[in-house]
């Protein structure tokens, strides 16, 4: 909530491991009063800052508070992007659901910002990985934390609601050594769930391990879990149905732009099937495309 805050954390956190931490801070975000601020809080002799560090410009008020990003290298040579989520609470489901399905289109924009990076959104989405709405963004994602629960009950030692996860990208080797949640009242403290709750968190933290040396982990689309069934192609009408079919690129691929980045990609890239179809226009060749003001993917 304050920058001072963050300081006396970091400043705390030094202290108890004897390495100079540094933090990257966003800029306070949010709707009406309640303001806060994303940071990451890093030991440089294992992770480095690499770029990004940027909050996502939310032209369509999509989020209460919007993601923020950064790009990472581990000491080992490890790039990656690591996004902060806190989606909004509010007062019912449906506003939380209609921010975890955004995480989808914010997605494909961390892909075209950052092509070819491993995509890691971690935070507390105030929804289970279970929920309906994960089905669109996951797709390209697959949440770490599957069981178990993360929100601090009352009682000492119980918890509810597996609302903080880390989503990781699909169909790439990943060096996942370990990943799980820190029960920390117990692990590491020593203390009852309601002086963690009033002096900490009332959220135990996830976390995950990367690790060159560990046997790389391919992920598949979560949402193949939650609907194993293949679902149908949403279409707007007869005329879009019959765009899908017939406009093709020279190289015989379809071509599809994105309305909101000015940005087109092919049918055999990432973006293609990841995009909204509210935001998808079609085009008969590339150059169309271009002649439109669109670019293609970096990713493509």
């Amino acid at each position: 909530m304050t920058e001072e805050g963050l300081e006396r954390l970091r400043a705390e956190v030094a202290a108890q491991t004897g390495v100079d931490w540094q933090v990257l801070l966003s800029h306070r975000v949010g709707r009406g009063s309640h303001m806060e601020m994303y940071a990451f809080l890093f030991r440089p002799d294992r992770v480095t800052w690499v770029e990004g560090a940027v909050v996502y410009i939310d032209d369509r008020d999509a989020f209460a508070r919007e993601p923020f990003s950064a790009v990472f290298r581990t000491h080992d040579g490890l790039d990656f992007v690591l996004t902060s989520v806190h989606v909004i609470y509010g007062k019912t489901v449906e506003g939380r659901q209609r921010e975890a399905e955004a995480l989808a289109e914010y997605r494909l924009w961390l892909e075209e910002s950052f092509p070819g990076l491993p995509i890691y959104v971690a935070g507390d989405f105030n929804l289970p990985p279970t929920d309906p709405a994960w089905r669109e963004p996951g797709r390209a994602s697959f949440p770490l934390i599957r069981e178990g629960a993360t929100t601090l009950s009352s009682h000492d030692g119980r918890y509810a609601n597996l609302y903080d996860n880390i989503w990781a990208p699909v169909g790439i080797p990943l060096p996942l050594a370990d990943t799980g949640i820190d029960l920390f009242p117990q692990t590491r403290l020593g203390i009852s769930h309601e002086t963690a709750r009033a002096t900490v968190s009332d959220h135990a933290p996830v976390f995950m391990v990367l690790d060159p040396a560990a046997d790389p982990v391919v992920l598949e689309p979560w949402s193949d879990v939650l609907s194993p069934e293949p679902r149908p192609e949403k279409r707007r009408g007869p005329e879009f149905a019959a765009a899908l079919d017939t406009p093709l690129s020279v190289g015989g691929a379809a071509v599809a732009g994105n309305i909101r980045s000015s940005i087109y990609h092919l049918s055999h890239c990432p973006g293609y099937r990841q995009m909204a179809e509210r935001n998808k226009v079609m085009f008969d060749t590339e150059a169309e495309a271009v002649a439109a003001g669109y670019r293609m993917a970096k990713n493509c």
